[in-house]
């Protein structure tokens, strides 16, 4: 069956608040959840976070003081979902079990985005960020036995390997080699749109909570290695950011948006095997439709156009958590040499590359390659989940070829 958001009706705005036993949710178990399961609340947290800051954005540009109010109060009712959402996260998990779970999101749903999106220019973008995402969880993963003396296993299950991606120490660029060139609103695919919007705000979700969190760490190898990757994370949001077309008015990101919503919590309701989270899926679906509705009616009144003419007319093919262990392995045989030039891609250390390494770098090794140093003196080797095999890059292999 096919589903289109634009003739659904939803929840009415005006029956969506919710009082404050409605918003303490009951968390996740730690213990029990399913690794996935995690992994879309950390998604939906951080597209409820993209949409409540996208509207404060547009509220501030806005001179109409009656949309304004419009969009505070569907913004209200979006700050109580992002708390539903994010408060689902299990209280008593370390902040390094939340990081796992982060990268593992960044992981197999930009390598999944990447595996459907029919654009090959945006396409090799999101090839090329995941596979440092994919070096990220296993640089964290190793500080977090160091650490915690816990298994990333323990997180992301073996769903998702932990094994070296495109090495951390190569993924500070100079900044104007992270800008890639914009879609065209007026001929891209819809679905792309939906995708670039959903991996600029997972990573920006990511960058922020390394922002806030690094400090906490009293080692000084974590609070260096979140320094570290936190700034990779915000030259990923310049990445995926820069590659929405600048040109799409206001009102067409505010459908943009809603629709996203709308084709996310649709996606997640079809696949959650947790019947309380499920629920709350379903539910913040059926308030998005009319939140969707809303946006549609400024946009008529407003741009002077329907929103047909940007949104696809129903839901593309759901959004899924699944391993992607086989086409990673393919990107890092034939993609792990990659780096930036302009707003394309090249497999030579050029200047304006060396140099900025060799400012930010100097004469020593970064956190990010320490702290592999570190687990293998006290370990007497590096942790890794290989559940398909040896490295696909020979010179990354190890003696063992497994995992401990």
């Amino acid at each position: 069956m096919t589903f289109n958001p634009l003739v659904e009706k939803g929840i009415p705005l005006d029956r969506q608040l919710r009082n404050w036993r409605e918003l303490d949710v009951e968390p996740l178990d730690p213990d029990a959840v399913d690794p996935y399961t995690r992994c879309r609340v950390i998604v939906m947290n951080g597209i409820e976070i993209e949409s409540i800051m996208f509207s404060h954005h547009m509220a501030r540009t806005c001179p109409d003081p009656e949309v304004k109010r419009q969009l505070a109060y569907t913004r209200y009712i979006e700050a109580q979902q992002q708390k539903v959402v994010n408060w689902l996260l299990p209280p008593i998990a370390s902040t390094l079990e939340t990081t796992i779970a982060y990268e593992q999101v960044a992981v197999d749903l930009t390598a999944w985005i990447a595996r459907m999106e029919p654009d090959p220019y945006l396409k090799q973008a999101y090839e090329f960020g995941v596979l440092e995402d994919f070096d990220h969880l296993y640089r964290y993963a190793n500080l977090f036995e160091m650490i915690e003396r816990r298994k990333a296993r323990k997180v992301v299950d073996d769903l998702t390997e932990v094994m070296p991606g495109r090495p951390t120490t190569v993924h500070h660029r100079h900044p104007y080699d992270n800008v890639r060139d914009p879609y065209d609103r007026n001929t891209v695919d819809p679905l792309s749109k939906l995708h670039a919007l959903t991996v600029m705000s997972a990573e920006q979700q990511t960058m922020n909570f390394y922002m806030n969190v690094g400090p906490q760490y009293m080692e000084p190898i974590a609070r260096q290695l979140y320094v570290e990757i936190g700034m990779i994370e915000q030259e990923h949001v310049t990445h995926y950011e820069s590659l929405v077309d600048p040109g799409e008015t206001w009102w067409e990101r505010l459908v943009n948006h809603e629709y996203n919503e709308v084709y996310l919590y649709h996606s997640f309701m079809t696949q959650e095997p947790d019947p309380k989270v499920k629920a709350i899926w379903e539910l913040h679906l059926n308030m998005e439709l009319a939140q969707l509705q809303a946006a549609c009616d400024l946009m008529r009144r407003f741009d002077g156009r329907e929103p047909e003419e940007v949104l696809a007319p129903q839901l593309p093919v759901p959004v899924t958590f699944e391993p992607n262990k086989e086409y990673l392995r393919h990107l890092l045989g034939t993609q792990i040499d990659l780096t930036t030039l302009g707003a394309g891609y090249v497999r030579e250390a050029h200047e304006r590359f060396e140099r900025l390494q060799e400012q930010i770098h100097g004469d020593e090794k970064p956190a990010s390659e320490r702290v592999i140093d570190m687990h293998r003196e006290r370990f007497g080797g590096e942790y890794r989940i290989e559940t398909e095999g040896p490295h696909p890059v020979e010179s990354l292999r190890r003696p063992e070829d497994g995992d401990r």
